[in-house]
């Protein structure tokens, strides 16, 4: 960026120097030929000044004379030349200065150039640019010449304040480019790091959670191996026990594996229309037997007389609500309620799981869709889970173009509500 600025500023700088010089060009082009076509119908002979030339060149001196000759402060043609910067020479045929009017620098030296165009120093280094032009007189003999210059600190000066204004614009620029550049990168990397802590939570949770059954299954059979015999009935104990942990962790991986899945497509395989109707009455029905084992009570409730379908994965949307029911059901008490109610909204089908269980604390409110999160670890090792129902249940509304939302109140109950779209 240093770099860029830098070649940026050059240009700008030797942009800005060229239009001045082509202007300062310009200038004395208009000078000079208006001096030019104003002097030539009023010499007569070569080499010699007519009084009315004092009118026209303000200041005019003459070489070997004493004295100024006084002109005319209202004509138009001294507007420029009256200016502090302007002065004019007159030379003869021979390059002999003859005269010389306006601001007339006297270090310059009296020599002759006829180049056309010249940028000269005087003695203590100031510089002048000036244009030489032959004269004629009225009869087309050859008089001398003429040259109209001006002196360039003005120009330098102004130069000399832009070179300050980038010298000190630059260092500025790179100053507030390097901090806006810090910021934003802080601000950029802010997912990144989320992500990254996401992913070593994961990493840890995923290793507690598969390390869990596999220390128990091994200490079982460890204890079964220490045992000098084992009758019918341990042995079968100890394979009950190694077999429930192997469930356990068949279920486990086995929802991993659909939670990458789930990351790596948007919406399932062969998307098929899904009727949510017959979905929330058949999962109310196949439920009923769980919630009358917790004795909890059970009901839907539809508020919506047509059919609301939805395209995707009926089997990932019947997992959805089955996740989101069995829950309600697991953490509401013995005597408490679960509804599941059917309703539409702009274009949206909108399925709530009510219950009147015990209700999610607002500090755990906004991570009980994260992966491995419990909100009450002990009770969810007790009733089996293992932190990813909900992650899975919020993954499949996101691949359907759905969203997942909880509210709840510590002691009152929770609600979640799944939105997709019709």
């Amino acid at each position: 960026m240093g770099l860029i600025l830098s070649l940026l500023g050059f240009g700008v700088y030797k942009a800005i120097a060229h239009a001045h010089w082509i202007a300062i060009d310009r200038e004395l082009e208009s000078v000079a030929g208006t001096l030019h076509d104003s002097l030539e119908i009023k010499l007569q002979q070569p080499g010699r000044l007519e009084p009315i030339v004092y009118e026209l060149l303000p200041n005019l001196r003459v070489i070997g004379v004493n004295g100024m000759k006084e002109q005319l402060p209202n004509r138009h043609i001294l507007s420029a030349l009256n200016q502090s910067y302007y002065y004019i020479r007159l030379f003869d045929n021979s390059g002999n200065l003859i005269a010389t009017a306006g601001a007339y620098p006297e270090a310059l030296p009296p020599t002759f150039n006829s180049q056309h165009w010249q940028t000269i120093a005087d003695s203590q280094g100031n510089i002048y640019h000036q244009i030489s032009v032959s004269l004629h007189t009225r009869t087309q003999q050859d008089w001398g010449y003429f040259q109209v210059g001006r002196s360039l600190q003005d120009f330098n000066s102004y130069l000399s304040t832009v070179r300050l204004i980038l010298k000190l614009g630059l260092p500025t620029a790179l100053i507030l480019v390097g901090f806006s550049s810090w910021w934003l990168a802080g601000l950029a990397m802010k997912p990144i790091y989320s992500s990254y802590r996401q992913i070593q939570q994961f990493t840890a949770d995923a290793a507690h959670e598969l390390r869990t059954p596999l220390a128990a299954s091994q200490a079982t059979v460890e204890s079964a191996l220490l045992m000098p015999a084992l009758d019918e009935k341990e042995a079968r104990e100890v394979l009950r026990t190694v077999d429930r942990q192997n469930r356990r962790l068949t279920q486990l991986v086995a929802d991993l594996l659909l939670l990458a899945r789930m990351d790596s497509q948007a919406i399932a395989d062969r998307p098929q229309l899904c009727c949510l109707n017959d979905l929330v009455s058949d999962l109310v029905e196949e439920l009923a037997a769980l919630a009358i084992t917790s004795e909890v009570a059970l009901t839907s409730e539809m508020r919506v007389q047509q059919q609301l379908n939805v395209v995707g994965d009926a089997d990932r949307l019947y997992r959805l609500v089955t996740n989101l029911i069995v829950n309600a059901i697991q953490y509401t008490p013995a005597g408490g309620k679960v509804t599941v109610i059917l309703d539409s909204s702009h274009q949206e089908a909108i399925i709530q799981v009510q219950d009147t269980g015990i209700g999610i604390a607002a500090a755990d409110l906004a991570r009980i869709f994260d992966r491995f999160y419990r909100v009450n670890s002990d009770r969810s090792r007790h009733t089996g889970g293992s932190g990813l129902g909900l992650a899975i249940a919020q993954t499949i509304a996101r691949a359907h173009r759905g969203s997942l939302s909880a509210r709840s109140e510590l002691g009152f109950g929770s609600t979640f509500v799944l939105r997709l779209p019709l």
